[in-house]
Order: C-alpha cells, then structure tokens, then sequence
C-alpha cells in the first residue's frame, strides 16, 4: 500500500540547525515577485526609451532576478523531494531525496549564474557594434555599388541594341526584307554586339505582331516579345523597353524611320543573379533598420530568454535528483512491492535484477531465486492441470466427429457426458446429467444384464430403433456406443424375404396350372353326369379352382416382389397414369369419392408407365381398403379419395394419394417391409413392392396422418435425375440419398 503523504512541512533534517518552514517559502516568493516588479520599473524609467540600455544595469538586473528565483526553485523540488519520499513503498521523511535536490541545485546553479552573466554582458556589448554608423555605412553602400552593376549591364544591352537598330535601319532602306539576302545581315549584328536572338517585327493596323525576320538558335516565339504595352511606350517617346525575364535581357526598340518595325534583341545569360543580389542587400539593410527599430526589445529579449533558459536548467538540475533518488530507493521499494503481490497470489514477481553486486543486489538475487522455485512447483501443477483440460477437450472432439451414439455414465448411473449422434439416435435434446433408466430403460436393463455386446430395440420418441450396443465397464461407470442398424436390419429382412418368395413362387407356381386343369376337366366330364339336386361335387371343383387361382395371384404377387422386372424409362404423362388408377376402382366402389387434382398443365415424367401404374394402383387399392375398414359407408359420407400431381418445383414432381380411411397403424414404420401387412387376407408385399418402384424411379415415398383422419401417401420424383437418366448421362453422385442401389440396379 502506498503512504498517505504527510502534511509536516516544518521538520528538516534536524543536524542542519536550519529549520525551513512554510513562512520562508512565502518569504522567497515575495522577493521574487518585489525583485521583478522592481526591474520592470527600472526598464521603463531609463533615459533612452529607443536605444540600447546600459549592459552592466541590465545584467545586474539578471542577476537579482535569477538569485531569488533559483532559491524558489530549491524549495519547490524540496517539497516534491518529500511528497515522493511519503508515497514511496518504504515511506520515511525522505532526507536522501531533499538532500540530493540540494546538492544537485548548487551544483546547476553556482556555474551556470557565472556563465549568464558573461553571455549577457558579451552579447551586449558585442552587439552595440552593429547599431554604429560604421556598420550602417556599409550596408548603403554595398547595396549602391549593387545597383550600379546592376544598371551598368542593362544599360550595354541596351546600347547595344539601339545601334543595331540604326544600322537595320539603314541596311532596310537600301534592300528589302528578304530572309535570304538580310538574315545574314541580322545574324553578323547579334554576332558583332554579343547578342544571342533577335527578330524585325512588324506590327499591322489591329494586328498581331508578325515576324519578318529573326534569328532564333533557341526556338522561342518571337511574335510573343511584342506586346501592346512595349509597343504604347515606345510610340509615346520611350527610346527602348527593357524586359529582364528568366534566363535572358531583352531589349526592344523602333527602327528609325520605320515607325510600325520594332527590333527585337536579347542576351541569354544570367541576370537574376544581378536583380537577386540588389533584392538580397535590400533586405537585409531593411532587416538592418528594422533591428536598428527594435534594439532595445532584443536586448531585453535575449536576456530574459537568458533568465527563463537558466531557471529551466536549475528545474532539470532538480527533476534529475529526484530522479537519482528515486533510482537509489527503488531497489528496496521493488523488494517491499515484490513481496506483497507475492503474498497476493502473483508468483510472477520479481524484481531488476541487479547490477552491483552490493548487498540489495545479493537480497534482490536471492529473493528472485525464491520467487522463481515457487512459480515452477505451481506452473508444473497447472500444466497437468491444463493436460487434463486437453485430453478432455480431445475426448470431445472425437465423440462430436463419430456418427455412433457415445454415451458415459457415472457409477450412479447419471449420464455424464454425451455426443450428438447419442441425442439424435435417442430422440432428445438433453441428455447429460439425466439418469440413464430416465433417458432409455432398455440401455439401462443391458447393463445390468451383464453383456458386453448386445442388440436393442427403444423407442426415440415416437419412433421405434434397433440399436447395436457396445458396454466398457470402467472405474468411473460404464460407457455404451450404440449404432443404428435399423435400416440395416430391414434391408437384411428385404433380401432374405426375396430368397423366400423366388423359392416359394418356383416350388409353387409349377403344380398350381395342372392342379386347375384336372379340376376344370371334372367339371366338364362329370359336371353333366351328376344329379342336378346334388350340387357337392359342383361347390367342391369350384372351390379348388377359385383357391388356385388365389394361390396363383399369391405366387404372381411373390415374383412380382423377388424379381421387379428392369425399368424402361421414357417421357410419359402421370395425368393417364393416375386417371387409368382411378377408373378401375370407381366402377368397383361407386359409394366412394374419388378426385384428381392437377394444374392446368398437368407434369409428365420419365418413368416406366407400367410401374408406375402399378404402384399408383397399389396405393388407391389401399387407400379404398382403409375407408372400407372404418365400417358401413366408410365414414364421412361415404369417404373420399384424393390424387394431386404437382410439380412444386422444376426439378421436382410429387404424387399424392390422401383418403378418409383408418389411418396409419402403430407399426407405421414397418408397413413398407415385406409380408408386414394388418389385414388377414393382406400377404404384406403390396407397399414393398410400391417402395422398390419409386426407389428405382430416384424417388421418395412417405406416409403422414391427414387432418380430420385419414392417411397421406406422398411420392417425391427427382425429375431432372430422371431426365439424366433417360439421356444416358445419370451419375451416381447425382443420385440422392437412398437412391445409390437403385441406379446401379438399372443400370446393370
């Protein structure tokens, strides 16, 4: 914790025999402020308000500002010196922080008073040198002999132009303007009189300057060195316009005696360096008069710049001492702060380590050393800590990517840890902290049975699934991985009953046809010879021909199951397809409804017309039956079957049979498996056969209650599959789910 600082400024070292106290603090800054007052009145009372002020009366002002004021400052790092010291981690008056704030001062303040005042008097009188009328002197003159120069050069070129001018003057007089005959003429001029370009212009009433003649090395626009201005001034009297512009002296003037001719001469050279030399020395002789104007501000300026500069000093003098006090109490302040964050719980704690091997730097070591053991014993124990962490994270992620259900219970049987595929598997949405016999009675009885491996039945939710489990029996409890072999099984059952229906179809079907045959014939041979009264032998021949030819469709509903014949797929209207399934039953059952329902362009489909008739056939013949087993009439006046075709999107096509009737039975999930059937005369492969059809189409068959009762059997058709199909270019990957085995059926 950090001291509170103490309000005591009247204790100082007691050795000193000097106590400061608050009242000598006021005391000093009242001679500072008396000491400032009292120069400022000194300054504005001199006798020469505009000049220099005398340097030895200035620098002593210098000096009896920067005393007081080097003594305030003192005291201000005084106080801060034991404000720190009290807030510091080891707390105490803070002498060493005083006692170095002071010697740090006088060292500061002792040469640096000396060298102001040498600064301050040699500045001075240095400078009154150059307000003397020696240095003014110069300045005038220097700037005359500029200008002089200056005109002296334009002055030539200008000269020289005019006299060319007279001798093209008369040069034109003799001959006319020809380029051939006077261009060497122009040229020798510019070559005799040191002239680089010129050109005869000629200027039309309202014209533009037109060139007649010129001597151009440098490729400039000659008709752009006449302007009107140039040309109103030499009308008006002026003998010559002088243009010093860039690189070159131009010099234009009139020819005499040929008032609308003007001739055009330049000198490339370097004149800025004459016009910026004149502009330079004018400057700095109007920054002359402006210094000369401003003397005594500048003295005053740099003088005070001279007391501000040396208080700064004295200030760092003192920030630096309490800087190296800070630096020398550190060491046992870091050892103070080190050990309660220690204490707190922060084993990270350490101090500088050290850089002398004096006996803070040895206290320092040791207890870094002590420091650095502790944190290594309790990293070591949060690392197997943080493996643990790990391994579990790693247990985890393995049971969240496996698609058997994983379940770990407790050695009370609570469930502890559970992945996805156990809550999807077991129907739920939570599954850890709820007691196994809650969650599955069948997994719970299992354990107690004692089996390590063992095949299941439960229920999730509504649906019931067959479970192959597995049992590890731990320490902690067991832990069961369970998988869905439901589908499995059913197809296992599919196969084998199609082994049994081709056997039972072949074993049947050869007797059956000699079997009706003999019966016919003793209906014929013997039928007439009997007594017409005796109708024994008549009921008996029929009943072995009405049974055979029951047993023959059996055996044909057999074949039809074990052996589907390969579809023949073409574009075919379902529109037909579903009127024909209609049709033959609404002449048997005229007490039922039947509706079919389409859009106005009704779809079509490629498909097996033939098998597709049959399965629409199947699903309305059991559809009447369902209506005729809720009793008299079939209830809802009479019951109502209802077949839509939709295409409710482009790629897919659905049928769908809803009807009246009882509604789906409890084994809803088995009626699709062969020789599962809830009616006594039913052989259980109506809906097999029905499934295996739309399969082999790329399709999906599902069974949903109807509202108000009833059932409806809805038919999912991949039509774009079917398309691709047809053409020759269906891939197994285009296949969806459930649809693999039937692709590669028709296509082998």
């Amino acid at each position: 914790m950090i001291a509170a600082a103490s309000p005591d400024y009247e204790t100082d070292e007691p050795r000193s025999g000097f106590t400061v106290t608050p009242l000598v603090e006021v005391m000093v800054l009242a001679i500072v402020i008396a000491v400032a007052v009292a120069s400022y009145y000194a300054i504005s009372h001199s006798d020469t308000p505009q000049g220099l002020i005398e340097p030895a009366l200035v620098a002593g002002l210098l000096v009896a500002n920067l005393v007081p004021g080097i003594a305030l400052m003192m005291l201000i790092g005084r106080r801060v010196a034991k404000r720190r010291a009290a807030r510091s981690l080891v707390g105490g008056q803070g002498e060493l922080h005083v006692r170095l704030v002071a010697i740090f001062s006088l060292v500061a303040a002792i040469p640096m008073l000396l060298v102001t005042i040498g600064a301050s008097l040699l500045f001075q009188y240095g400078v009154q040198f150059w307000y003397s009328d020696r240095a003014r002197g110069v300045f005038e003159n220097a700037i005359a002999l500029t200008r002089v120069s200056y005109n002296q050069t334009l002055q030539r070129w200008e000269e020289a132009t005019v006299t060319m001018g007279n001798d093209l003057a008369g040069e034109i007089g003799q001959r006319p303007i020809d380029r051939v005959v006077m261009k060497p003429v122009l040229g020798g001029q510019l070559f005799l009189r040191g002239l680089s370009e010129g050109a005869i212009l000629s200027l039309p009433v309202n014209g533009r300057p037109r060139v007649d003649l010129e001597y151009n090395e440098y490729g400039i626009d000659m008709s752009k060195q006449l302007n009107p201005e140039m040309v109103s001034r030499l009308r008006a009297g002026q003998r010559s316009v002088v243009n010093v512009q860039n690189d070159r002296i131009k010099t234009v003037v009139r020819l005499p005696g040929k008032p609308e001719r003007f001739l055009y001469a330049a000198r490339v050279t370097d004149p800025g360096q004459f016009q910026d030399q004149t502009e330079l020395a004018e400057a700095a002789f109007a920054n002359y008069k402006a210094l000369l104007v401003r003397a005594r501000s500048l003295q005053l300026q740099f003088n005070a710049a001279l007391l501000i500069l040396s208080l700064l000093i004295v200030g760092i003098a003192v920030w630096i001492a309490l800087a190296v006090a800070d630096r020398l109490v550190r060491p046992v302040g870091e050892l103070v702060d080190a050990a309660r964050r220690v204490a707190g719980g922060d084993l990270t704690a350490r101090v500088t380590g050290p850089r002398t091997r004096d006996e803070v730097g040895t206290l320092a070591s040791a207890f870094n050393q002590m420091t650095g053991r502790i944190q290594q014993q309790n990293t070591a124990l949060v690392a197997a800590n943080d493996q643990l962490e790990n391994r579990r994270a790693l247990i985890e992620a393995v049971m969240t990517g496996v698609s058997a259900g994983v379940i770990a219970t407790g050695g009370d049987r609570r469930i502890q840890i559970a992945n996805r595929s156990a809550l999807d598997l077991l129907g739920t949405d939570q599954l850890v902290g709820r007691p196994l016999a809650q969650v599955s009675s069948e997994l719970d009885d299992l354990i107690d049975s004692g089996a390590r491996e063992a095949i299941v039945q439960v229920m999730a939710g509504e649906e019931a699934r067959t479970l192959a489990v597995r049992i590890a029996r731990t320490d902690a409890g067991p832990i069961l991985t369970f998988d869905d072999i439901t589908q499995q099984l059913i197809d296992q059952r599919r196969a084998a009953w199609s082994d049994v229906a081709r056997r039972i179809a072949h074993e049947i079907k050869n007797p059956l046809t000699p079997i009706q045959l003999a019966a016919e014939r003793l209906q014929r041979r013997y039928g007439s010879k009997l007594e017409q009264d005796d109708g024994t032998f008549a009921r008996l021949t029929d009943t072995i021909v009405r049974q055979v030819g029951d047993l023959r469709r059996m055996v044909d509903e057999f074949s039809s199951f074990a052996r589907m014949p390969k579809p023949v797929f073409r574009e075919e209207s379902l529109l037909d397809a579903a009127r024909q399934a209609l049709f033959l039953h609404e002449v048997a059952h005229p007490t039922i409804r039947f509706v079919l329902r389409h859009d106005d362009d009704p779809p079509t489909l490629v498909c097996d017309r033939r098998q597709i008739s049959q399965a629409l056939t199947n699903i309305v013949k059991n559809a009447v039956e369902a209506i005729e087993a809720v009793g008299p009439g079939g209830g809802q006046g009479g019951g109502e079957i209802v077949l839509t075709l939709a295409r409710p999107s482009p790629t897919t096509v659905n049928i769908t049979v809803a009807d009246t009737g009882i509604g789906l039975p409890a084994e809803r999930d088995r009626i699709v498996e062969p020789y599962m059937t809830t009616r006594a005369r039913g052989t259980g492969l109506g809906l097999a056969i029905v499934k295996k059809i739309v399969e082999e189409h790329l399709g999906t068959l599902a069974f949903t209650d109807r509202a108000g009762g009833g059932t409806v059997v809805t038919m999912t058709f991949d039509a774009s599959g079917l398309l691709l199909l047809d053409q020759g270019d269906a891939q197994p990957e285009q296949a969806g789910e459930g649809q693999l085995a039937a692709l590669t059926r028709i296509r082998t």
